[in-house]
């Protein structure tokens, strides 16, 4: 199935993904393609709209496979930063599992931060980790997912 040029294609960054159910349901009602990237076989639904790729193991490789096909009208799933900058320098948008949108101005300061904190992890440093994902998290995703979709719908993708 070859999706129309100008078609809105849901891309989901899969093996740490808290929110793939969120992102069928929406698809779903919205008419628009997933595609679960993962290194690892994950069971998605039976849905002629959502595609299953298993990409070899490797540190990046469903990054990669994400990074080359986000373009304008992408939508990628991701709580991995430098696939977000990648996915939004491609023109694609981004969208962490809870909700927060990645923009180009807040990519950088994303990057940044997070390399600052492998620095200091790196070093000795206790951090912490992010903290637990919540219900509230779930629900800014689906409004932040929904939201996205409807803008570039208007935008003239379907």
């Amino acid at each position: 199935m070859t999706a129309p040029k100008n078609s809105i294609t849901l891309y989901i960054d899969a093996d740490a993904c808290p929110v793939k159910q969120e992102v069928y349901r929406v698809a779903e009602r919205h008419g628009v393609k997933v595609v679960v990237v993962s290194n690892s076989p994950i069971a998605v639904p039976r849905d002629p709209l959502v595609e299953r790729v298993v990409v070899a193991s490797g540190m990046d490789a469903a990054d990669d496979y994400i990074a080359e096909r986000a373009a304008r009208g992408a939508i990628v799933v991701t709580q991995d930063i430098p696939l977000a900058a990648r996915a939004v320098k491609a023109g694609a948008v981004a969208i962490a599992p809870n909700g927060k949108p990645f923009t180009e101005s807040s990519v950088g300061m994303a990057l940044a931060t997070r390399n600052l904190m492998d620095q200091l992890r790196s070093a000795g440093e206790i951090t912490g980790g992010p903290k637990p994902f919540s219900p509230k998290d779930r629900s800014a995703f689906l409004g932040s997912l929904d939201r996205e979709i409807v803008r570039l719908k208007r935008n003239g993708f379907v």
